[in-house]
Order: structure tokens, then C-alpha cells, then sequence
């Protein structure tokens, strides 16, 4: 009972919030389906690590597990790393093999990470952290964490959290900003779609190909983009097909799982409540919203000299939210038109936005090197 009366008397009531926004992940998860897999373990963690004198975390000379698990596998980059594997396996590049123009979309939708650095820097963050704060915008949880923990930003906690969160929000936020810059004609645009033969030698090669340009031209996303094209490798061999179940399911989940539970570390009440972190959930959805916007008027400024019209509702499936953008942004087409497919023009614009967002994410530690 000593012990029950000592922990209340030192609870403060900035933990019971982080109770509240911890217990709100966790019915976002369950009630919501948002983003279960890590939600649920990143609400559970946040409520875990601000019990007072919890031993989840460091007390004293005491090491907690959760803060072991953070050295283990976010101080040094290995989970974003090993789920990379995992998404990699998961991600089919036929489509934007046949028709590769789709990768200008996944490039166009990176507009909104620059224009946020650009605001952060301008609003008095540091410029490591003004960084990290605009790659939430590629809607990227594994390269959000990679960048904020290479740069050894202060706010790492709000920003992964919020870069999860908003991946997770995707349907909600997406529809009414691509509402707001199309028309209705616009959105009925209709894009037939003939899947080319895509042999299998291109499909091996593609994943080797990337990774080599990509170290070429940004060797600091060369880490990411390499362990996403290996996971894409193992899929598309074709002798490891055991592997790539393993990296597309148990892999993923379970690191996941560890990394939302993990996150918790940087979720303690006296370093995650404060104006900070309110303004980075604000950037962050600045970043998201007009990567948005970028990939849109990139496919409304194409449609001026095209004589064959692209739907500008694909541009906004550049984002790295994948494969949720791409589902998003068939079901608009349908709502507009119920014959109008975008599913696999979309999951084009989605997988490249992929690749797209990691080369953006290294870019960034390349001017900040």
C-alpha cells in the first residue's frame, strides 16, 4: 500500500493525459482499424512508460526495457530497416513497369516535404529538426524514423507518432483536399488500362537497378532504398517464395509490433506535452497536405499537353501511404463514376511514391550532411 500512495502522490497530471492520447491510439485501433498493427502497441507503450516511476523506462542505474529496445532497434536505424524488407516484398512494380510515366507522380508528390522544411526552418526550429518534421509529409513511417534518428532530432516522438497517424488518416484527409483542387469532370476522367508483359527478367532487374542509380545519386537513402528493392528481390526471384511470405507477414508484423511498442521511449509526459510538439502535428499535416496538392496540379499541369487526359486524382496516390492512397483513390473514381477503374493507375503512382519518398528522405541528409 506504501508503494500505491508513494506512485499517486507522484503522479502528475501531465501523465494521466498521456493516458488519454495513449488510450485514444488504442481505440483508434480497435474501434477505427487505423493502423492496428502499430497504433494499438504505440497507445499501450505511451500509457506504460508514464506510470509513475514505470519500469518500462530507465530509473536511475537501472536500464528499462523499453528504452533497451529503442538502442536496440531505432538508435541504430535496424527496424525501419527490417520492415523495409518486409514492405519491399509486399510491393508489385508491374504497374508502374507498364507504364512508367507513373513515376513522375511519385516524385511530383514530394513537393509538400520541401515546403515544409522550408516553413519549419522558418517558424525557429533547427534545421535537423525543421528536416525531419517535413518528411512526415511522405506519409513514410520507416524513413521518418530513419531521417529523425540520423539527425538526432528533439522531437522524435511527435514526429514518428504523427507520421504514423497520418498515414493512418489517409482516407479522411486525402478525399476533401483533392475535392477542393479538381472538378467534377476532372474526377470522372476515365484511364483505360493495358497491363504489359513485364518479363521476369525486368522485374528482377528493376529492384538491382534502382538501388545502384539511387546510390549514384543520393547515397545516404542508399540503406533504405537497397533493403526495400532486397524485399522486392526476394519476391520476384522466384526460388524464395517461402521468404517472401515470411517478409510480407510474420516479418513485418512483428516488427511493427516491436517498433510501435518501442516509439514509447520518446512519448514520456515531460518531453512529448508541449507547444513543440502541437506545431509539429500542424507541419506535419501541412507536409502531407500539399504533398497532395503537388502530386494533383503536377497531373492537371500534364493534362494541358496531353491529348490523352490523366485522371489528376492519381497524382495524389504519390504519396508513400501505400497501398491505402491507391485504395483511396479507386473509390473516389468509382463514387464519381462506377465504371471508372484508377485502382492499378493509382497503385503505380502509389508504389513509385514509395521509392520516391526514401530518395527525398536521403536527399535531405545529404544537404544536412
Amino acid at each position: 500500500m506504501e508503494v500505491l500512495y508513494e506512485n499517486l502522490y507522484n503522479l502528475q497530471w501531465q501523465q494521466v493525459v498521456m493516458w488519454a492520447i495513449g488510450a485514444l491510439l488504442i481505440y483508434l485501433a480497435i474501434a477505427k482499424k487505423m493502423e492496428p498493427t502499430l497504433l494499438l502497441p504505440m497507445g499501450f507503450g505511451a500509457i506504460l512508460v508514464n506510470l509513475p516511476m514505470s519500469g518500462a523506462v530507465t530509473q536511475g542505474l537501472e536500464e528499462g526495457a523499453i528504452d533497451i529496445l529503442f538502442n536496440a532497434g531505432i538508435a541504430n536505424e535496424l527496424f525501419p530497416l527490417l520492415l523495409f524488407i518486409g514492405i519491399g516484398a509486399m510491393i508489385d512494380f508491374g504497374p508502374v513497369l507498364s507504364n512508367p510515366k507513373l513515376m513522375l507522380f511519385g516524385a511530383a508528390a514530394q513537393f509538400g516535404i520541401f515546403f515544409t522544411l522550408s516553413l519549419a526552418s522558418l517558424l525557429g526550429f533547427e534545421m535537423k529538426d525543421a528536416a525531419s518534421i517535413a518528411i512526415i509529409g511522405a506519409a513514410d513511417g520507416p524513413t521518418s524514423i530513419f531521417v529523425a534518428n540520423y539527425l538526432q532530432s528533439n522531437y522524435i516522438g511527435a514526429i514518428i507518432v504523427a507520421a504514423y497517424s497520418y498515414m493512418a488518416l489517409v482516407p479522411i484527409v486525402q478525399p476533401p483536399v483533392i475535392r477542393m483542387i479538381t472538378t467534377k469532370k476532372e474526377r470522372r476522367i476515365r484511364m483505360s488500362y493495358q497491363a504489359a508483359n513485364v518479363t521476369k527478367l525486368t522485374r528482377i532487374i528493376f529492384p538491382v537497378f534502382v538501388t545502384v542509380i539511387t546510390g549514384l545519386v543520393a547515397p545516404r537513402a542508399v540503406a533504405l532504398v537497397g533493403f526495400l528493392m532486397f524485399g522486392n528481390l526476394i519476391r520476384e526471384c522466384g526460388v524464395l517464395d517461402s521468404l517472401s511470405e515470411t517478409a510480407q507477414n510474420a516479418l513485418a508484423n512483428l516488427v511493427t509490433l516491436l517498433l510501435g511498442l518501442t516509439v514509447a521511449a520518446r512519448m514520456q509526459a515531460d518531453a512529448f506535452l508541449n507547444t513543440q510538439t502541437l506545431l509539429i502535428l500542424c507541419l506535419g499535416l501541412v507536409a502531407f497536405i500539399f504533398d497532395t496538392v503537388g502530386g494533383v496540379l503536377f497531373a492537371k499541369i500534364l493534362n494541358l499537353f496531353s491529348r490523352k487526359k490523366i485522371n489528376p486524382m492519381i497524382g495524389a496516390a504519390g504519396i508513400s501511404a501505400f497501398p491505402m492512397s491507391a485504395r483511396v483513390i479507386n473509390r473516389m473514381g468509382l463514387e464519381e463514376d462506377n465504371q471508372n477503374f484508377l485502382l492499378m493507375h493509382a497503385v503505380g503512382a502509389n508504389v513509385s511514391g514509395q521509392v520516391a519518398s526514401v530518395i527525398a528522405g536521403g536527399l535531405i541528409l545529404s544537404f544536412m550532411a
